[in-house]
């Protein structure tokens, strides 16, 4: 970013006319004198700063302004108009036109939300990213108004949540993944620690409340799982804190309390002086209230890693019933195809009985008719003599 200002002060210092340069240009000049004895010759500057003062020379109106490119200050990808680039405007003067508290900001970029609240004097606008807004807090804090110091922080972020119990394999992009499905997502974050280890802590900011307050109740309602392991998050409205700016002499209240605890100066307990004994029951007070908090948090840790464990062993348990039932499935799938097998050559064996008494009935038809058609063919006056035959 500092590369790409210097680049536009060095094309404005280029456009302006160039002084001779002092002094020659032939490489002996530049060597350093053989004789230790002699003038160091002066420190050479550098080419930008020679091109910025030959700027200023050459200038008969003095320093070239420098001018900054507010897109410059926009990461790649970095979504603009976020709550993140929302700064609250405190001490207004009651009086003061829309338009006005607008051009405080103009040099700043565009603006798109812009509210004011005269009767107790305070106001919001949103720039178009987290850096210009930077830049804009610390360049307008404490500018005096109508005779009257403004106060410039970032507006409190209503539309954020903390994500809480996150195995180590959730990243950025999954947590915007898995709440995009409550409302468009400004930022997630999976919170790390200073040596890039997961904390198992994150922040989900959206775009809307009503966004944030659906994600709230489902997944206070509902178990929302991230990955494979059953492990739900555990989803909180975010705390904020100002752990920028912090509190200032000049913003506290001076109250009848502030005074009397002001009276003496920041020092050590003496031994054996009413101070030093209370300290020390508030040190205690404060090592008990240590000590209770590491006992929870070792009771907390051995009850995850004995859920973990039962985790792993219902695990087992479960793929030993999915398979199971997979087993008893296919033995029923088993016994159901060899049902319709039997049924199938039983059907055929009907089919079968049914052909051969359909072929034998056939047959039986046919002989009865070969015999009508035999005795139709004889004479009439033949009648074979029965008696005969006997008696023979």
């Amino acid at each position: 970013m500092a590369n790409r200002n210097m680049q536009q002060v060095n094309m404005q210092s280029n456009n302006s006319p160039q002084p001779a340069r002092r002094g020659t240009d032939s490489p002996a000049a530049e060597q350093t004198p053989a004789n230790k004895d002699s003038p160091a010759p002066p420190p050479r500057q550098s080419p930008v700063a020679e091109q910025m003062e030959g700027a200023v020379e050459g200038s008969g109106e003095g320093p070239t302004e420098m001018t900054l490119d507010i897109t410059s200050f926009r990461k790649p990808g970095e979504k603009t108009f976020t709550q993140r680039s929302r700064l609250f405007v405190g001490s207004l003067p009651p009086d003061i036109p829309e338009e006005e508290f607008k051009n405080l900001f103009s040099k700043y970029g565009n603006v798109n939300e812009v509210f004011i609240n005269r009767e107790r004097g305070f106001g919001f606008i949103r720039l178009e990213t987290r850096t210009v807004a930077e830049i804009a807090k610390v360049e307008l804090d404490g500018t005096i108004l109508n005779n009257r110091p403004i106060r410039v922080r970032f507006a409190t972020h209503g539309s954020a949540l903390t994500v809480r119990n996150l195995l180590p394999v959730v990243t950025n992009e999954l947590l915007e993944q898995a709440f995009s499905q409550f409302g468009p997502v400004e930022r997630a974050i999976a919170v790390t620690d200073d040596r890039g280890r997961p904390t198992g802590r994150g922040i989900v900011e959206f775009a809307s409340k009503v966004a944030a307050r659906k994600a709230l109740e489902r997944c206070t309602e509902g178990a929302l799982l991230l990955t494979t392991t059953p492990c739900p998050a555990i989803v909180e409205p975010a705390e904020h804190f100002d752990d920028e700016d912090g509190l200032s002499e000049k913003l506290l209240q001076k109250t009848p309390k502030y005074y009397k605890e002001r009276e003496q100066k920041p020092r050590f307990a003496q031994p054996g002086t009413f101070e030093f004994e209370f300290s020390s029951r508030w040190k205690a007070l404060d090592e008990m209230e240590k000590q209770q908090r590491d006992q929870v948090d070792r009771n907390i840790k051995e009850a995850k890693e004995k859920l973990e464990a039962e985790l792993e062993s219902a695990k087992h348990e479960h793929q030993l019933m999915l398979m199971r039932q997979d087993l008893m499935r296919r033995q029923e799938e088993l016994r159901r195809l060899e049902e319709l097998r039997n049924q199938e050559l039983q059907r055929r064996k009907q089919i079968e009985m049914r052909h051969e008494e359909e072929r034998r009935r056939r047959e039986e038809e046919l002989m009865r008719h070969r015999e009508q058609e035999d005795l139709r063919r004889q004479p009439d006056g033949f009648k074979p003599n029965y008696m005969e035959n006997i008696l023979h």
